[in-house]
């Protein structure tokens, strides 16, 4: 298991405190950068929707990797 696969298997047990570190990320943000209070907020709310896999109660697939369209929906390839 790599590190990479460890840390997600913690984010998703841990979401709750991943919530907490978004918004008060989100906060510091926007004392920094002033008039972008709308942009910060979008950015923080995909991290916090964001699923990490890691079997949390919810479960789902709330915010991760996004499963392709329908063959009737995809681009024709070139």
């Amino acid at each position: 298991m790599s590190f990479l696969d460890k840390a997600k298997e913690m984010l998703g047990k841990h979401d709750d405190k991943v919530d907490q570190g978004m918004d008060k990320l989100g906060g510091m943000a926007k004392g920094k950068f002033q008039g972008h209070d709308e942009q910060i907020d979008k950015a923080t709310q995909m991290g916090k929707d964001y699923d990490f896999g890691g079997g949390t109660e919810g479960g789902g697939n709330e915010g991760g990797a996004q499963k392709p369209p329908p063959a009737a929906e995809q681009p024709p390839a070139q």
